[in-house]
């Protein structure tokens, strides 16, 4: 009995240790990332903080960031939903190949993507597409075209484990009711996905606002033209004026905090219904 009493001490002493750690982690991680953000609000002076907000410079930022993040998140939704699909459902060979393939953009550095972007429009097809259908060296559009790199193997990856997580049944049900492939997808799947789309492309659009290294490299960083707003920032440290891009960090800030608020409140809808 009292061997019994000793191991049952033991155990409750034992998670109440391991319960302890996480939480004590847990604790440290978010005093680490709040310190961060208080030292910036320390630092803020509030009038060079209103100043800039209304500054041209800064609306311009910001209107450029949400207008090419907006567009690059819709094209690599558009471009992920058929191409998570295939890689959900489908068996081909070289499978595995193209999904290691298409999950390079998420761990080689932007700025490296943003160089092979650069080297490609100085070969004789990159001249072709740059004088023939659109500018994208330090124009706006290679912004778009950088973010969409970045960001759509974020977006491929989100979305496949969204088809992953829906019975393929429920395709198989809508066939034998007279549904061919592609009404089935449109039908039945897209709608069952509905929440996953919705997270991904707030999930892309949240990364395509801050992405930097690939849209410096090849948009270049020219105020008032190709000035998104990790790109303000970046100008404003180069030129000294910290207390300017402080402003811009905290513009970003807000912006991703909508972003995760968004997710959140989807997030719990769904859980609720």
């Amino acid at each position: 009995m009292d061997f019994g009493r000793s191991h049952n001490w033991k155990g409750i002493t034992s998670e109440r240790a391991f319960k302890a750690a996480t939480i004590s982690c847990l604790v440290l991680l978010t005093f680490f990332f709040v310190g961060i953000v208080l030292s910036l609000v320390t630092y803020t002076n509030w009038e060079t903080m209103i100043s800039t907000l209304v500054s041209p410079e800064i609306i311009f930022a910001i209107k450029l960031t949400v207008i090419t993040a907006t567009i690059s998140a819709a094209l690599a939704i558009l471009a992920a939903i058929p191409a998570a699909y295939a890689i959900s459902k489908f068996n081909f060979p070289g499978k595995s190949v193209v999904d290691t393939i298409l999950d390079l953009p998420i761990v080689i550095s932007p700025i490296a993507l943003g160089a092979a972007l650069l080297v490609f429009f100085n070969t004789p097809l990159g001249m072709i597409i740059e004088v023939k259908i659109a500018r994208f060296v330090f124009e706006v559009p290679g912004i778009i075209l950088a973010q969409f790199t970045v960001i759509t193997a974020l977006a491929i990856r989100l979305l496949k484990s969204t088809f992953d997580g829906i019975d393929p049944r429920y395709e198989q049900v809508s066939r034998t009711l007279g549904c061919s492939k592609l009404k089935a997808f449109m039908k039945v799947t897209l709608p069952l996905a509905k929440d996953g789309l919705i997270a991904s492309g707030i999930l892309t659009w949240a990364r395509a606002i801050g992405e930097f290294g690939a849209t410096v490299t090849l948009a270049g960083a020219t105020k008032m033209k190709t000035e998104t707003l990790p790109v303000a920032i970046y100008l404003n440290l180069a030129a000294a004026d910290v207390e300017k891009a402080v402003a811009v960090i905290f513009i970003l800030i807000a912006l991703s905090l909508v972003a995760l608020i968004s997710l959140r409140k989807i997030s719990t809808t769904r859980y609720h219904l």
